[in-house]
C-alpha cells in the first residue's frame, strides 16, 4: 500500500477563494490602521469555512467537509494560541489564523503559516535594519532563547518582548498573514496548472 502525501500548495474551491481574500485583505486593512483584527470579521471567517466546506467538499457527506474544516481551525488556532501564550502575537492573529484554517483545511493552512513565516522574517529584518535595532535584536533573540531554555517566557524578563508593549518592534501580522495567503493562492493556481 503506497502513501500519497497531499500536495503543500493545493488550489483550494472557488467560493473559498473568494471568501478567504475577502478575509485577509479585510484583516489587513484593519490591522494597518487600527492595530486589531476585529471578531466579527475572524468569527464570519470561521462560520464560512464551516459552513462552506460542509457543503463544497464531498456532496453527500457533509460531515467530511466540517472535519476537513475544524482539522484546519484547531491547527491554526493551537499553533497561534501557543504564540499569544508567549506574549509573541496577538489574540486577533490568533483568530485570523483560525479562520484562515477552517477556510483552506490543516495541509494549506501549514502551507499558508511557513509562507507567512517566511514573509514575516524578511520584513521583521527590513525593520531591524531600517530602525538601525541590529544588535539589539541579536541580542533580544538570544535572550529569548535562553528563556525559553529555562521554561519561562522572555517577555517577563524585558517589556519589550511582549507584543502588547508599546516598546516593542512590532509590524501589523494580519497584513503579513494577508500577504502570506495572497503568495500561497498565487503558487496553488500556479501548481494546478
Amino acid at each position: 500500500m503506497m502513501f500519497s502525501v497531499p500536495p503543500l500548495f493545493s488550489r483550494p474551491f472557488l467560493g473559498v477563494e473568494i471568501v478567504l481574500l475577502a478575509l485577509v485583505i479585510a484583516a489587513a486593512i484593519y490591522d494597518v490602521r487600527y492595530r486589531r483584527i476585529p471578531n466579527w470579521l475572524t468569527l464570519s471567517g470561521i462560520l464560512l469555512g464551516l459552513l462552506l466546506n460542509a457543503w463544497l467538499v464531498d456532496e453527500g457527506r457533509p460531515w467530511l467537509g466540517l472535519i476537513f474544516s475544524l482539522k484546519g481551525l484547531g491547527l491554526g488556532f493551537g499553533f497561534y494560541f501557543f504564540l499569544y501564550m508567549l506574549h509573541a502575537m496577538g489574540a486577533g492573529d490568533v483568530k485570523l489564523m483560525a479562520a484562515v484554517g477552517a477556510l483552506v483545511g490543516a495541509e494549506n493552512w501549514f502551507g499558508i503559516f511557513i509562507l507567512t513565516a517566511i514573509l514575516g522574517g524578511i520584513t521583521g529584518g527590513i525593520l531591524v535594519l531600517v530602525r538601525k535595532r541590529v544588535k539589539h535584536t541579536l541580542f533580544n533573540m538570544s535572550f529569548i532563547v535562553s528563556e525559553l531554555k529555562s521554561g519561562r517566557s522572555a517577555h517577563l524578563g524585558k517589556e519589550e518582548l511582549d507584543v502588547k508593549s508599546s516598546k516593542a518592534l512590532r509590524q501589523p501580522h494580519g497584513a503579513i498573514i494577508a500577504l502570506g495567503t495572497i503568495v500561497f493562492l498565487g503558487l496553488a493556481a500556479h501548481y494546478a496548472q
